[in-house]
């Protein structure tokens, strides 16, 4: 066990709750700290369900290939805490290293003093620290949960916001329709400070636009404002400043033309004399792991059939199986193969929202078990669920012995997506051999 491994599982044990939105906590902690959060690069902030991580991933490339230095935040992790902490270094950022985290992670347990607090709330306290300590030209800043009382939520004045798609997630906490949700994550619009808004239904945008206008805060819409297309085998952004020619994103999936839009305009945005060079070099350079990742190589890829694709993605809720189910039907326009669905889910999640996308496209479902501190779906749930949708469907005991079992099967080379939780994505990527850089 790494020295990280032991402070963090210590900072678990000082609070009941792994969730208590609030913002009392942590703020006492930076005072105790020296106000980190107040001497950080300009600061991008992204709030959103769907999207948040491929937009930083657009921005951060984009950023880098500029030749600025890039702080980066996010969460959760898929297999290790270090994946949530990027600093700036020449060449392109690189993972907070375990000697740097040990040092912030203990800095914070020294100023908490055992006081109350969440993992979340300490851990983002450490980040801030680290990105206060260590000079950059941008900071790229994810919320957690929420927006408006999540820990991230202690920048007074941004260089902008950012809200990606909006849809129902986490209601236990956020509210249990899409107008509450998008109160919660308006919370990190500022006074006077831009906010770009990626695709939204209108239920959202109608709460968005209300909150920006009260704050005076300059708006800029998704298919209003900027717009991002594929014609002709390229990328088309357009904004009020005219047209960019780009080359498709690197990573896959329609949707992430709409997260390629987002990140360009945050940036003209936010900073308007960045080169074309960068935008250009940027989208096909971005990489976010877990996300429509294609696994060709490792020690599960090898288990899948022979000539079959397999796909991994971490999206759970009912619009993160939209996206899919749209990915893999534009996979089967380019080369029909039979669809394989291997999915786990959390208790809390959408399951049957998620499934529904798939009747008709995939012809095998293959539940699985998500292990791990969060309470995971029984596969036989998720097999009646599934099967209830008029999916054929499967239990097994993990994504090994699924692919083991399709490997029997005498049919032409599957197309294999597993899908569920980030939980599911990270077991899957530490037992291929393919962890996250």
């Amino acid at each position: 066990m790494t020295a990280p491994d032991v402070l963090l599982g210590r900072l678990l044990d000082l609070h009941p709750k792994r969730i208590d939105l609030s913002l009392g906590r942590i703020l006492r902690l930076l005072a105790s700290l020296g106000e980190p959060q107040r001497r950080l690069p300009p600061v991008i902030h992204v709030a959103g369900t769907n999207g948040k991580g491929s937009t930083i991933a657009f921005m951060r490339a984009m950023l880098e290939a500029s030749g600025l230095g890039v702080h980066v935040y996010t969460s959760p992790h898929l297999v290790a805490f270090r994946e949530r902490i990027r600093l700036a270094a020449p060449g392109g950022g690189k993972l907070v290293s375990d000697e740097a985290l040990a040092q912030a992670l203990a800095a914070v347990e020294t100023a908490n003093a055992g006081e109350p607090i969440t993992f979340f709330e300490a851990t983002t306290a450490a980040a801030l620290k680290l990105f206060a300590d260590h000079p950059a030209d941008v900071l790229l800043l994810e919320v957690g949960l929420g927006g408006r009382f999540d820990a991230t939520n202690v920048i007074d004045a941004p260089a902008c916001a950012v809200i990606t798609p909006i849809s129902i997630d986490h209601v236990e906490f956020l509210g249990d329709s899409l107008a509450k949700i998008a109160f919660e994550k308006a919370g990190i619009i500022k006074s006077g400070a831009p906010v770009i808004v990626s695709a939204q239904s209108d239920e959202a945008l109608a709460v968005l636009e209300r909150e920006a206008a009260r704050l005076r805060a300059p708006l800029s819409l998704y298919g209003q404002d900027f717009l991002c297309r594929a014609e002709r085998g390229r990328m088309v952004y357009e904004d009020e400043r005219g047209l960019l020619d780009l080359p498709l994103p690197r990573l896959a999936g329609r949707h992430q033309l709409v997260n390629a839009g987002t990140a360009i305009a945050a940036l003209r945005q936010c900073l308007p004399d960045l080169p074309f060079a960068a935008f250009e070099t940027g989208v096909v350079k971005a990489n976010w792991p877990g996300r429509l990742q294609n696994i060709g190589r490792g020690r599960l890829a090898a288990l899948a059939p022979k000539g079959a694709e397999l796909w991994l993605d971490g999206g759970h809720n009912e619009a993160g199986g939209r996206v899919l189910a749209e990915a893999m039907a534009d996979c089967e326009e380019k080369a029909s193969r039979p669809l394989i669905l291997l999915y786990g889910g959390l208790q809390s999640k959408d399951a049957a929202g998620f499934l529904r996308h798939f009747v008709g496209l995939a012809t095998e479902v293959y539940a699985l078990p998500v292990r791990g501190e969060q309470v995971g779906r029984a596969p036989e749930e998720l097999v009646a669920i599934a099967r209830s949708l008029g999916l054929k469907a499967e239990s097994s005991a993990g994504a090994e012995g699924a692919l083991r079992a399709l490997a029997r099967h005498d049919s032409p080379p599957p197309r294999v997506l597993i899908a569920g939780s980030l939980y599911l994505v990270g077991e899957i990527l530490a037992a291929n051999g393919t962890p996250p850089e």
